[in-house]
């Protein structure tokens, strides 16, 4: 009774059912699934974008006429002058002007003038008595005083705050972006809300238990100047999705300690409908009010923003050059009315967003989607009833894999099952194009189809085993099964299946081709065993006579995963063109690339998609004991994986990961430049501003990994690949760190040198990002003056010394550096975590500061 218990079908059901609900409820896996299926009903739906709004945009044409990111305000000011006259609806920035600009000259002409007003002035001449006539002569008229007025002048010309404040006084009608850092409030702010922020505040309404905003701990607003003139101010915030950083949601309204204040693209609406932010009504985790519009939102009061498709090759918003409407070469008159967005698009100066539309969406592209949305009513709702709905499926599903599914036949099993999967996929793909409803259906549907598949898997192991024993006895299913196996690169399967089957002409050229491709994974002996078992049906056949003979000769001297593979020093590819060219997994290799001190870098090729690649090779039963060798290859495949999911223009596309014998190998995109390391030596440095360039997105790429909880470890030049004449940075190698770090040498030393490790790192304590930082800032004071920032006679020294002396200070090596980059360096070097950069954009952001001043 016991063993049929354990194999009655309504017990693996609830086995199934109970290890999808741990599994759900650990893992971020249902999710994923959930959102990803959001993002394709998206991509379904279409919706017409408002043609009320407009996008001018600072991108690359631009740069190349102004000049370099960032741009003195008063060419800010000639533009929204321009637009201005022009009568639009409104006019938004989402340029951050969170500090004040003043040319260095200015405050030597302000000083100047300050002391010319203070010199007393000379006295006005009186009349004089005229000695001839006897009459009085008026005193000749004091010149006019130049001098002080060119003094004026000038300070009004450099003073470009003010230039820019001007403009939009006059203009009444723009408003402007501030950041609210998320996060929970601890204790007061640092200071007073200003008066022109707290007048954007929105007016809350109803019971805070049902659900309150995003809270913030602090606020970067637009300098008082500029902020006093603005017609409003709404936060600028983007919250990208914790599980994959996509962008999906617009936070309406967020708290800053207690008072509530809207987002930019709230802001405008209101503003384009003539009503002031006291009307914006926030109904606390339900609903947002304005005027006539209602938008149902989450409980955090954010909205699941529709994001409108390309219009064939163009962008879903009408688009213009800044420069092109600067020069006239676009008439601000087709700016009358509308509502004109202003911000950059062109990469390298500032943060681009993933969205469901897919990747590089720039803030002023963002807020137009939002703007529409909120404007057009388009955008999805997930009703609260929608989780509760959820449950009772899943439960439903169970109820049906325990008590139905057992008492059914395989046709109706599966026509039920399939029913009811198309059902909710269905539904699901059509409330979210007919009703812009977004209903968590995957859930159910996944347990749907992973209970039938186990179920009926279990049914045909007990069942159908015996029958299927009998049936691959027949030649022709042996055949049919050998063709499968060796599609599917299980050679040595394929061949214990083509043994079973009697030769014949057919069978000859099946065999061939087997051959060949064990001599493609370098597996000799098991060519030479197929081309013997040819041999005794027809020796003459093709050329088997040389392959025999060449097979067993290799057969004798290379062994993949031995002597040839398993050494660094090893290679792959072997001389001659009779010799087949290599497969690692579905990739041929092409020629050997490199060697490094895990294995061998290779040129590959991806037959069936013509894709070349780049193929890392490891040999881990070389680096790990016996008994860490099967928990290193999780790691490496886990790492891997983790890698493969980044997706940023600065770091190495990972295609695929995968083992031959005891070989791993990782393909990934193959890069036309070479690694930074020959640019570290005194004499072959960079210009400096190419330094900061490459730096600056390698800080990018980092704080992308990081908000992905993904830590790199071995930020190195040798890991940066940088093409010269695109300029293109690339970081490789992410998870390759985490993989070595377990593997020691015989004298139990961590391979590789310690010199651009973090203190955390060397000590052997958890390490997060910011190890990445203090890796990436030595590598800059490398980059800069040629040298590295700690060195040690020995290992052991040099470890000490990392952890516990300061640097060698730059400027004693180049004095030429600038001082806003030695801080930089100083602050990525602290050997206390919480006093660096805190962050890759930080880090980044310090880095355009200091560029921009040179």
């Amino acid at each position: 009774m016991k063993v049929s218990f354990w194999k009655t079908d309504w017990f693996v059901g609830l086995l199934v059912v109970v290890v999808f609900t741990l599994v759900g409820s650990s893992s971020n896996l249902l999710a994923a699934l959930e959102r990803k299926a959001y993002d394709t009903g998206l991509s379904l739906t279409e919706r017409q974008p408002s043609d009320r709004i407009a996008i001018i945009a600072i991108d690359q044409t631009s740069l190349d006429n102004i000049g370099r990111w960032p741009w003195s305000r008063d060419i800010h000011a000639q533009l929204i002058d321009k637009l201005a006259a022009a009568k639009p609806k409104l006019i938004v920035s989402s340029v951050l002007f969170t500090e004040a600009q003043e040319d260095k000259g200015a405050a030597y002409i302000k000083q100047l003038l300050a002391l010319y007003r203070a010199q007393p002035k000379p006295a006005v001449p009186e009349p004089v008595l005229d000695a001839e006539s006897g009459e009085l002569q008026a005193a000749p008229a004091p010149r006019p005083d130049r001098f002080g007025a060119l003094l004026a002048e000038a300070a009004a010309k450099l003073d470009f705050d003010a230039q820019l404040a001007a403009s939009l006084g006059r203009a009444n009608r723009v408003l402007l972006p501030m950041l609210l850092d998320p996060g929970e409030v601890q204790g007061n702010p640092d200071a007073e809300t200003p008066d022109y922020v707290s007048a954007n505040a929105v007016t809350p309404a109803g019971d805070p238990r049902h659900g309150l905003p995003v809270p913030s701990r602090r606020m970067l607003a637009p300098i008082a100047p500029l902020a006093s003139k603005a017609a409003g101010i709404g936060h600028l915030t983007a919250l990208p999705d914790l599980a994959d950083g996509v962008v999906r949601i617009e936070p309406l309204v967020m708290r800053y300690y207690d008072a509530l204040y809207p987002s930019l693209a709230l802001l405008t609406v209101a503003k384009s409908l003539n009503l002031p932010p006291e009307q914006i009504v926030l109904e606390y985790g339900e609903a947002v009010r304005l005027g006539g519009l209602t938008m149902r939102t989450d409980a955090d009061s954010a909205l699941l923003t529709y994001y409108y498709p390309e219009r064939g090759n163009q962008p879903a918003f009408a688009t213009d050059s800044f420069f092109d409407v600067l020069a006239d070469k676009v008439s601000a008159d087709k700016y009358r009315d509308k509502i004109v967005l202003i911000g950059t698009t062109a990469s390298g100066i500032g943060t681009s967003f993933v969205t469901p539309r897919g990747a590089g969406m720039a803030p002023v592209q963002l807020l137009a989607h939002n703007v529409s949305s909120i404007l057009q009513q388009d955008y999805f709702t997930a009703p609260a009833w929608g989780y509760w709905l959820k449950l009772g499926l899943c439960l439903l599903v169970a109820l049906y894999l325990m008590l139905v599914l057992p008492r059914l036949k395989a046709g109706p099993a599966a026509a039920l099952t399939g029913a009811g999967f198309a059902l909710l996929l269905l539904t699901h793909f059509l409330l979210m194009g007919s009703q812009m409803m977004w209903l968590e259906l995957m859930s159910p549907a996944a347990l749907l189809l992973l209970g039938h598949l186990v179920l009926t898997t279990k049914r045909f192991l007990l069942t159908e085993r015996g029958k299927e024993a009998s049936e691959l006895g027949a030649a022709e299913s042996n055949r049919m099964l050998g063709l499968a196996f060796q599609g599917q690169g299980q050679l040595d399967m394929a061949f214990d299946k083509f043994r079973k089957v009697p030769l014949d002409a057919g069978l000859m050229d099946t065999l061939y081709s087997l051959g060949l491709d064990f001599e493609r994974k370098r597996q000799f002996n098991k060519a030479e065993m197929v081309y013997r078992h040819m041999a005794s049906f027809d020796p003459k056949f093709k050329d088997l006579a040389q392959k025999l003979s060449r097979a067993k000769q290799m057969a004798e001297t290379v062994i993949l995963g031995g002597n040839a593979a398993a050494s660094p020093s090893g290679t792959l590819v072997l001389g001659g063109d009779a010799v087949e060219k290599p497969m690692l997994g579905r990739y041929r290799v092409e020629k050997e690339l490199g060697k490094g001190a895990m294995g061998v870098v290779y040129l590959g090729k991806d037959p069936k998609i013509g894709r070349v690649v780049a193929i890392k090779t490891m040999v881990l039963s070389q680096e790990f004991e016996p008994d860490e060798l099967e928990e290193a290859r999780k790691r490496f495949f886990r790492e891997a994986e983790t890698a493969g999911r980044l997706n940023h223009p600065n770091i190495v596309t990972i295609y695929d990961a995968g083992e031959e014998q005891d070989l791993t190998y990782i393909a990934m995109e193959f890069l036309k430049g070479k690694d930074l390391t020959p640019y570290t030596k005194a004499g072959q440095l960079l210009p400096l501003a190419d330094v900061m360039h490459i730096v600056i997105q390698v800080a990018e790429a980092l704080d992308y990994a990081h908000r992905q909880n993904v830590v790199h470890r071995d930020i190195k030049p040798a890991n940066i690949m940088y093409e010269l004449d695109s300029r293109q940075v690339k970081v490789t190698d992410f998870g390759i760190a985490r993989i070595t770090d377990a593997s020691k040498t015989r004298t139990g030393l961590v391979l590789g040198t310690p010199s651009y490790m973090s203190p955390e790192q060397l000590s052997g304590k958890k390490i997060d990002g910011r190890s990445d930082l203090f890796s990436l800032g030595v590598m800059l004071y490398q980059l800069s003056v040629g040298g590295l920032p700690f060195s040690g006679e020995s290992m052991a020294e040099l470890m000490f010394r990392i952890a516990n002396e300061p640097y060698r200070n730059p400027r004693e090596i180049n004095p030429k550096l600038p001082e806003c980059l030695v801080s930089v360096i100083d602050q990525a070097l602290h050997k206390n975590a919480d006093e660096r950069f805190q962050s890759g954009q930080a880090f980044a952001d310090a880095l355009k500061q200091c560029a921009a001043t040179l």
